[in-house]
């Protein structure tokens, strides 16, 4: 991955979009305000840990579903009766949770002929009381109205945008393949700091911590900026090969995150080292999937096909849970299980305990995206044509 030729900041507001990417058959709903038990995040709050805060019954039940022209690889979000769910033919898609029925549309472009090229949501939406915060692979991000569908505003950058948006207060915060680092005022999208810029593309989500945001990014380096200033803290390197595709989760002092080389590390953000070190001695290769973190471990899946779980203090492997493909889809934990897909086609449910398989479902095309877990639902798509998206919980709740 070459990095990019350092340029000016090419972030621009663009013009005010009010009716832009409006679906004509949207209704107007009541949003509900984010909730104890949302799914509202990528990974379920600015920590990034991937923990629900919600319950799933022991065998989740098909609830609905939902097609999608070009599939799905981000994680949706859910937010009191709403879904929302980033598709890659360029559509932002409101549902009813209870019933999987659309409620709006959104658009990544103002024209309505369908056969207009409509760049794709790689990212995973970021939601707030009336807002929808989402970047698309053309690099805009887009602030959609949660009762409406319509666009509040844009903003332009140089490059897609795969990660998701973090708000702090006023602020949300992201970075682009452009290799900056941006932080505009929610309201009405005007640049609270310069965009920082880095040694290569920003693929992850940023985490936040104790005033910080957290880069993990291609230029193989964690870096820690500051929220206030948007100057940097500290950096980490990771060595040379150490691409940092995944976003970092956070706890406390201790960073960790799967890098491109085949390594999960912890790193000391404060005492700008790495804690420990984890190598699967079978198969060194890459890891795209982001870290679940609770108090005892670290879950997260690998192209080796495996779900692996490591000791949080030590690095040191508990179990690992073989699939038929590569995981790049990001764990979540429900309670004493995770759940995660995979690109075998198979969405898994697997006790952290005794890492034994409690509940499988055959999804038939695969699942590179993360499952969204709130509401007492778990919601996660297929990629490709004619991709699905399916919601499962318990039926008469």
């Amino acid at each position: 991955m070459a990095a990019p030729a350092t340029t000016a900041p090419p972030g621009t507001p663009a013009a005010s979009a009010t009716a832009a990417g409006a679906d004509s058959a949207n209704v107007v709903v009541v949003p509900s305000p984010v909730g104890p038990e949302s799914w509202a995040t990528f990974r379920n709050g600015n920590r990034q840990l991937g923990i629900a805060k919600t319950t799933l019954p022991e065998k989740p039940e098909l609830l609905w579903q939902f097609s999608t022209s070009d599939g799905m690889v981000a994680c949706a979000a859910i937010v009191g009766e709403q879904v929302y769910v980033p598709c890659l033919n360029g559509q932002l898609v409101s549902l009813d949770r209870k019933t999987g029925m659309k409620q709006w549309t959104y658009r990544s472009i103002e024209s309505k002929n369908p056969n207009d090229f409509a760049p794709g949501f790689k990212a995973a939406p970021t939601v707030a009381a009336e807002v929808v915060y989402v970047g698309d692979e053309d690099g805009t991000m887009h602030a959609v109205d949660r009762r409406t569908g319509k666009a509040k505003w844009k903003f332009k950058t140089g490059n897609e945008i795969a990660g998701s948006v973090a708000l702090v207060d006023d602020k949300v915060i992201f970075g682009s393949h452009d290799s900056f680092l941006y932080c505009l005022r929610a309201s009405d999208h005007a640049p609270v700091w310069k965009p920082f810029q880095t040694e290569n593309f920003i693929n992850c989500s940023t985490a936040i911590e104790d005033g910080n945001t957290f880069i993990a990014g291609c230029d193989t380096k964690v870096r820690v900026i500051s929220i206030v200033s948007g100057t940097q803290v500290s950096e980490v390197p990771l060595g040379e090969g150490a691409y940092l595709i995944a976003s970092p989760a956070v706890m406390g002092d201790i960073l960790y995150v799967g890098t491109h080389d085949g390594r999960v590390v912890a790193v000391d953000w404060r005492k700008q080292r790495v804690v420990w070190t984890f190598t699967d001695p079978k198969h060194q290769l890459e890891y795209r999937s982001s870290c679940a973190v609770t108090d005892k471990f670290v879950i997260l899946g690998g192209y080796d096909k495996e779900l692996h779980c490591l000791d949080r203090a030590t690095g040191n492997q508990i179990w690992s849970f073989k699939t038929r493909s590569h995981i790049e889809s990001s764990p979540v934990v429900v309670g004493e299980r995770v759940f995660c897909g995979s690109g075998d086609g198979n969405v898994y449910a697997v006790t952290i305990k005794d890492h034994k398989e409690s509940w499988k479902f055959r999804a038939g095309r695969p699942v590179t995206a993360s499952p969204a877990v709130g509401e007492r639902c778990l919601v996660i798509g297929t990629e490709g044509p004619d991709g699905t998206v399916f919601c499962f919980g318990s039926k008469g709740t």
